[in-house]
């Protein structure tokens, strides 16, 4: 059975023009508005293959937005942030911090799912320079309309997104850092990488650092 999405290799591949992020923002936005304009996106070639824009989702009006790389596997197929299997440790870690997911944004730097085919599975891939850039305008709009307090990203595509390229997550995780035109912002470890982690005891290690991480947001909410 062929994965979701169409393949490179396939004929009959979607083929339609390149058209800016920035040109499909409505005038008078709201994330409704966005989430519907962002599912016609073919400001990068990314939309080929990826089953469908995936949006970011949550509180309108949320104190903090949580910013992934992209969407995984499971997020293309049903078209929300997190659902996947780094999504279940998101969750879990958000419950050992006290922060109620339901209260939060969640999205991603890069709104299509990049992979490559390996047998039938569809392998992550990380996304170039040029496809993030190309949907910075969604993030951007989405930041501008939720107006949370702190943003967190979540791992490197997303902090260096949004922090600048010599920006280190391993050497400033867990920091609020201030820079012009956005909220306080945070960086830690995107989820997908506790998966990766080499056995049982760095699993759990991580993952305590990444709860450690999570506290130190909820305290600086709540204050």
């Amino acid at each position: 059975m062929s994965p979701p999405g169409n393949s490179p290799n396939l004929p009959g591949i979607r083929e339609q023009a390149q058209v800016p992020a920035q040109a499909l923002i409505p005038e008078q936005p709201t994330i409704p508005g966005l989430r519907e304009a962002a599912a016609g996106c073919h400001a990068c070639d990314l939309y080929k293959t990826a089953t469908q824009t995936v949006f970011g989702d949550g509180a309108e009006r949320a104190k903090v937005m949580f910013v992934g790389e992209q969407p995984g596997d499971r997020e293309d197929i049903e078209g929300k942030p997190f659902v996947g299997p780094a999504g279940g440790i998101l969750d879990e870690a958000l419950r050992a911090a006290g922060i109620d997911r339901g209260e939060a944004y969640i999205t991603n730097a890069v709104k299509h799912f990049k992979w490559k085919p390996q047998g039938k599975r569809r392998l992550h891939q990380k996304p170039n320079a040029a496809e993030i850039g190309a949907c910075r305008p969604w993030l951007d709009a989405e930041i501008a309309l939720v107006k949370p307090q702190i943003l967190v990203c979540l791992g490197a595509t997303a902090a260096q997104a949004l922090l600048g390229r010599d920006f280190r997550v391993t050497q400033q995780r867990g920091q609020f850092i201030e820079r012009p035109g956005l909220p306080l912002v945070m960086a830690t470890v995107h989820p997908s990488s506790i998966l990766r982690a080499a056995d049982d005891e760095s699993r759990e290690l991580e993952m305590q650092a990444f709860v450690a991480d999570l506290r130190r947001l909820a305290q600086r909410l709540g204050s």
